[in-house]
């Protein structure tokens, strides 16, 4: 059992006795979570890189690529500074990068780390191939966007890539390290069979890439994809060689209400405490407000109940946090609210929207196991890195 500790000091803690707001991580849950997707991916034979920006975690980096190479995704070079340190030496910063932070990008290089970066554009990969003339190494992806609108090259317009790839695959110290794609597009869809075609979009655009880098002679080693939605409910993995979910380590309400998970799967809450009853309005208030919980609505699109989250084992039916303050959350549901059950300085778990903005406002993860003991004892903590 990992000892509890904080400032050097040896905790006895218990879910009653946490400082509120604290964010609450169910190690029991989290190990679920991260065996079912190695499992998941082994058997198709396909690497596993998590995308760790969810949880920010060593601890749940090292568990979520246990059985694995090690191979992680970041999405800011504060992580890449931090799990470098952490010991892995794999890393794919997967936001699109610019030329400025290009030094930082050579920097964790020379200490021996293959830290991967990606772009989209032909300015950006000619300033990678002006820095490896000057003699330093990089290892670049290029994007496809395979439907979510965000970045990459538009599926099926592809006719910037090979030229890309070229300056890249042409200059000298420089890795095409091949192409990749986020099938964001996948959590707008609450069905399988939804689901399953995003997927599909996925697999089909960032494979004719790679196929169209290979009919130019051009290298294309690793065909990268994935979100959690599309590796949990994917068809089939066909040309792809790794995929990133992320947030399938905790998940969340967003993640239930799109099918990747059930109710039983989300790992991470929110301890809030009671601090007010207003019967007049139905409502009661918590300490945990918009900085405690984030403004996140994204559950709302398929459970539009969920407010700014909900209220795990709640007395009545789809209580919820149904407005945010900066400090405060505005508890209340369409029942009236049992205030004998919830008393002024009581203790609540929500479960939040979106896990990856949620925890992005904690230091520390608090960890109970709700299979071991009565699951309120606090057996570790877990920090997390944050800022950029």
């Amino acid at each position: 059992m990992d000892q509890p500790t904080h400032n050097g000091r040896t905790m006895s803690e218990t879910l009653d006795s946490l400082p509120t707001p604290a964010l609450i991580l169910d190690r029991a849950v989290l190990l679920r979570n991260t065996r079912r997707m190695s499992q998941r991916l082994a058997a198709a034979g396909v690497a596993l890189r998590p995308h760790v920006k969810t949880a920010k975690s060593l601890e749940v980096a090292r568990l979520a690529t246990e059985g694995h190479d090690g191979r992680i995704t970041v999405s800011t070079l504060a992580e890449a500074r931090y799990f470098a340190a952490g010991g892995f030496k794999d890393i794919f910063y997967a936001v699109g990068i610019v030329p400025s932070k290009l030094p930082a990008i050579s920097a964790l290089r020379r200490q021996g780390v293959n830290l991967r970066v990606v772009t989209d554009n032909l300015p950006v990969a000619r300033a990678i191939a002006e820095s490896g003339s000057a003699g330093n190494s990089f290892s670049v992806f290029i994007e496809i966007d395979s439907g979510a609108g965000r970045a990459g090259l538009p599926y099926p317009d592809l006719s910037a890539l090979v030229e890309i790839a070229r300056t890249l695959h042409d200059a000298p110290n420089i890795e095409l390290a091949g192409v990749m794609t986020h099938g964001g597009h996948s959590y707008h869809e609450n069905t399988v069979a939804g689901i399953r075609r995003a997927a599909d979009q996925e697999r089909i655009a960032v494979t004719a890439a790679a196929k169209m880098l290979r009919d130019a002679g051009l290298p294309c080693p690793i065909v990268s994809a994935g979100s959690t939605p599309t590796t949990m409910h994917a068809a089939g993995f066909e040309g792809i060689t790794e995929m990133r979910p992320g947030v399938y380590v905790f998940n969340d309400l967003d993640q239930v209400g799109i099918g990747s998970c059930g109710a039983g799967d989300m790992a991470l809450s929110v301890m809030a405490s009671v601090i007010g009853h207003y019967p007049h309005r139905n409502q009661l208030l918590i300490d945990a407000g918009a900085l405690a919980l984030s403004k996140d609505i994204s559950a709302q699109e398929f459970m539009p109940k969920a407010g700014y989250g909900t209220i795990k084992d709640s007395p009545v039916p789809e209580l919820a946090v149904v407005a945010c303050s900066q400090e405060h959350g505005f508890v209340g549901a369409d029942a009236a609210l049992p205030y004998d059950k919830l008393p002024i300085g009581s203790r609540v778990r929500i479960m939040p929207n979106h896990a990856c903005i949620t925890a992005a406002a904690y230091d520390r993860y608090y960890v109970v196991d709700s299979e071991q003991g009565d699951g309120r004892t606090v057996i570790a903590t877990y920090d997390r890195v944050n800022g950029w």
